[in-house]
């Protein structure tokens, strides 16, 4: 009776626990995005005013550090709540396996800290430190936020493909290999795929901002900058993540080919299998969508004679829920990855013809709006990784349902951290609209008293 009502509790909590669990990550990954990315930004700005004497570039680096420090602080909060959030809503989880991925949360706490040190330094350094000496001051900004992407998502990647430990007959944890859990095997296509995607967020959301101060008629070589920069960045580094991506579907395919099946929504193992470009999945195969023959298994192995792993090579209970979402948020990621590619190349084309980007507000309407859909492509690669991989908290050893809390009121901490982030979000955006008011402002006093200077002169 009493593993019965425990039961009953654990099933209950489940939903708002993963539901509270996704809208934290959801929000805490573009923070994060932004903490590794936008340092690199910072830094090719301040090289640039250094090598070439360039008062706007480094105007352009000491404001985007600024930038930096907020977002780090609202990172640091919301990360936090994350680290929080997986003892109290998955207890089971941390007391059996604990041991095994702690030592990359230890290890990502160290960059952290190093991180938020130099980044201290960096700040301060633009009134006490000479030129490239406070530029290398930089360089640890940028290392430390890559090493604390590749300990997070190391662990995330060690839950999709768990290994590095065995497991006694009681189901205890024993003979954990650092090296081998630090370095599992998902961690050669998760960590470049995530890395990269902290950097075109940054890079597009950037320039995004840039491109609507363009549109509005702000043609000063700071704008011009505030563009090129991190659209550059952004736009080289696109067809890179494609390639990454390809590879990471390839290794979820043979790795987690339930996985995979419910992507592409595969019903049932078969050769020359066809992909579907959207489509609602059913029982009966995709409704609707359009369909390309023998292309999905082409994908996989290069032939369309490869087979394709389906749904039924497992039970019901074992297969991914929401396979539609599963299946659009995957097409619609790298749908929005190709039109990027696109922008890319119209981008690619203007500079070798002309060294400059397209003067057409088509362009920069579309460079706009590019922030937005990095962001949308980077939460749907999350919603297949973290949505894929269910039933299973780690990958075909514990299940969701297992390592959640049996204590009741999640509905009512999920509903206080939906305030929380609400007045976090506003307060963040409000005190980044509040800098570049500011900063605009000063844009605004210094041409007119150059303005002034050169009348004098004339006079």
């Amino acid at each position: 009776m009493h593993g019965a009502l425990g039961l009953i509790a654990t099933s209950s909590e489940l939903m708002p626990a993963r539901s509270q669990m996704a809208f934290t990550l959801g929000f805490h990954i573009i923070i994060a995005c932004l903490g590794v990315g936008f340092p690199a930004m910072m830094l090719i700005a301040n090289y640039i005013g250094l090598k070439k004497n360039d008062e706007d570039a480094l105007r352009l680096a000491e404001r985007w550090s600024k930038v930096a420090a907020v977002t780090f602080a609202v990172g640091a909060v919301t990360g936090t709540v994350i680290s929080f959030e997986f003892g109290l809503l998955w207890p089971e989880f941390t007391a059996r396996f604990g041991d095994v991925f702690g030592i990359l949360f230890g290890i990502e706490g160290i960059f952290f800290f190093l991180e938020a040190i130099f980044i201290a330094i960096y700040i301060l350094g633009w009134k006490r430190l000479s030129g490239w000496k406070h530029f290398w001051t930089g360089v640890p900004v940028v290392i430390c936020g890559i090493g604390g992407a590749f300990s997070v998502v190391a662990v995330n990647s060690w839950m999709n493909q768990p290994g590095g430990f065995k497991m006694a007959a009681n189901g205890a944890v024993t003979d954990v290999e650092p090296l081998k859990v630090i370095f599992n095997n998902a961690v050669s296509y998760e960590v470049p795929h995530m890395i990269l995607a902290a950097y075109l967020v940054t890079g597009f959301l950037v320039a995004s901002v840039y491109a609507v101060g363009l549109l509005k008629g702000r043609r000063d070589r700071h704008h011009r900058l505030g563009l090129l920069i991190p659209l550059t960045v952004a736009l080289i580094l696109t067809p890179i993540q494609f390639a990454v991506g390809d590879t990471a579907a390839r290794s979820i395919a043979k790795d987690q080919p339930v996985k995979f099946a419910a992507m592409e929504c595969v019903q049932t193992t078969s050769t020359d299998v066809t992909e579907y470009l959207y489509g609602r999945c059913t029982d009966d195969g995709v409704k609707g969508g359009i369909g390309i023959p023998g292309f999905d298994s082409f994908l996989v192995g290069w032939s369309t004679s490869t087979e394709v792993t389906g749904l039924d090579s497992v039970p019901a209970d074992e297969r991914p829920p929401a396979n539609t979402m599963l299946h659009w948020a995957f097409d619609t990621m790298v749908g929005i990855c190709s039109v990027l590619i696109l922008l890319g190349m119209w981008f690619g084309w203007s500079w070798w013809r002309r060294r400059d980007y397209p003067k057409s507000k088509w362009f920069l309407r579309a460079v706009s709006v590019s922030g937005i859909g990095a962001i949308i492509a980077l939460e749907c690669g999350w919603i297949v990784t973290e949505v894929g991989r269910q039933p299973w908290i780690v990958y075909e050893i514990m299940k969701t349902e297992e390592a959640v809390t049996g204590a009741s009121g999640v509905r009512v901490t999920f509903a206080i951290v939906i305030v929380i982030y609400a007045i976090l979000g506003v307060a963040t955006v409000l005190a980044l609209r509040t800098m570049a008011k500011r900063w605009r402002a000063q844009d605004e006093a210094r041409k007119l008293e150059q303005g002034e200077d050169e009348g004098a002169r004339a006079t």
